[in-house]
């Protein structure tokens, strides 16, 4: 060990309370990054998981996300233009050429899709009323794009077929309705068309938006009941890797002039909200790690203080301005390093508390997600350093300005 690091070790020993002080509140601030960005990544790749396997990966909807102006509007386009009673230029009504457009999708590497129509109805049961989405689906095709088969509690997707105006619905929806698989309900459209529909199936997708306003039902029975034969609104694409959704939506609506709709986009909100969360509890963490470099700097501006006399005679022997920064600098790393241990050990036993807890969400009792990667621990200790490091730096430099002259005359 070289003398300027004896030099620094024997600084700290000779204030081992303060130094243990802020040894404790480094490792605090580590290990608490650590175990709320196991927690906040592990939250935000479960809600991920779950929001994409409750709905499409994409979705090419019948209409344009930047509809063809009116006439009037083209050559006018400058002019103030009172419009009245005038009916919409394009009147959507589902997808054109479908089975082309399906087969041409299908072709692409990489991607799976189905058609739906799309309509709202009201479902009555016992005097109850509620309004949801109902999807057409065709069985064998869907389930290859989404994970609908495998989110249900009760039925199966091929009991579709089993009775002649077949609907599955989420489980929410079942409990506000008070209905259960084999009852019978009645679905009213727009159109003005109502059928009977005999519950087969319960789904559950861990979405409230989802589980209580959507159901599913043949494609060829939606089309009847929203009086639109062979017609269909909506393609569900599903892509083999999630995170470049949004980029193959783009080059899909480039190609089909449809809109196409990344899981993603349709939650910008949610991901928004996600972002912020993050950000905020980074801080706070953030926050504690740097309270408790203020500890550092205390203790080597102390030590800075009581040693003037031992920095002249230093200066005097010949030990240059670095060589009194280095050693009060590395007192400071050597804090935070021995603190982002600690703070290693007490990251992991937090993980490993947290994630016995167990929460209940919709009636199902899970245990609290958490994503641990070595990233979390490497990014914390370099914070931990940084901080450190910076705290002593300042009062390191401060003593290596010190004039040993003006400090002898001072003692004496």
């Amino acid at each position: 060990m070289g003398l300027l690091a004896r030099i620094a070790l024997a600084h700290l020993r000779g204030r081992v309370r303060q130094s243990l002080v802020s040894v404790l509140g480094v490792a605090t601030g580590v290990g608490f990054f650590i175990a709320v960005a196991a927690l906040m990544e592990g939250s935000q790749r479960d809600f991920i998981a779950t929001l994409v396997d409750a709905i499409p990966h994409i979705t090419i909807r019948d209409e344009f996300r930047n509809p063809a102006p009116q006439p009037i509007r083209a050559a006018n386009p400058d002019a103030a233009v009172q419009l009245d009673g005038l009916k919409p230029k394009d009147e959507l009504r589902g997808i054109r050429n479908a089975r082309a457009r399906l087969a041409a999708l299908d072709s692409i590497s990489g991607l799976v899709a189905a058609p739906s129509l799309r309509g709202q109805v009201v479902l009555r049961y016992g005097g109850k009323d509620m309004g949801v989405s109902l999807i057409g689906i065709e069985p064998a095709r869907e389930r290859r794009v989404s994970q609908l088969e495998a989110d249900l509690v009760q039925g199966r997707l091929e009991d579709l077929h089993t009775a002649a105006n077949a609907i599955i619905v989420g489980t929410v929806l079942a409990e506000k309705l008070g209905a259960r698989v084999g009852d019978t309900l009645l679905a009213s459209s727009a159109a003005g068309i109502r059928l009977r529909v005999k519950v087969v199936g319960l789904f559950r997708t861990g979405v409230m938006g989802v589980d209580r306003g959507q159901a599913y039902a043949l494609l060829k029975k939606v089309q009847v009941l929203q009086e639109r034969p062979n017609v269909i609104n909506e393609i569900r694409v599903k892509v083999g890797d999630v995170y470049q959704a949004a980029v193959i939506a783009r080059d899909l609506e480039a190609r089909l002039g449809y809109r196409a709709e990344s899981w993603d986009e349709a939650n910008e909100g949610f991901l928004d909200a996600l972002r912020i969360r993050n950000i905020i509890l980074y801080s706070v963490v953030g926050a504690i790690l740097l309270v408790a470099s203020f500890g550092i700097f205390n203790i080597i501006s102390t030590v800075t203080y009581e040693k003037a006399r031992d920095i002249a005679i230093l200066k005097a022997l010949g030990f240059a301005e670095r060589d009194i920064r280095w050693i009060f600098t590395a007192e400071g790393l050597v804090v935070g390093a021995i603190g982002a241990a600690l703070g290693w050990g007490l990251g992991y036993l937090l993980c490993r508390v947290l994630s016995q807890v167990e929460i209940t969400l919709q009636s199902e009792t899970r245990t609290l997600p958490l994503y641990e990667a070595p990233a979390f621990y490497a990014l914390a200790l370099g914070f931990a350093l940084a901080s450190a490091g910076f705290a002593a730096y300042l009062p390191a430099r401060r003593a290596a300005r010190l004039n040993p002259v003006d400090i002898v005359r001072g003692a004496q």
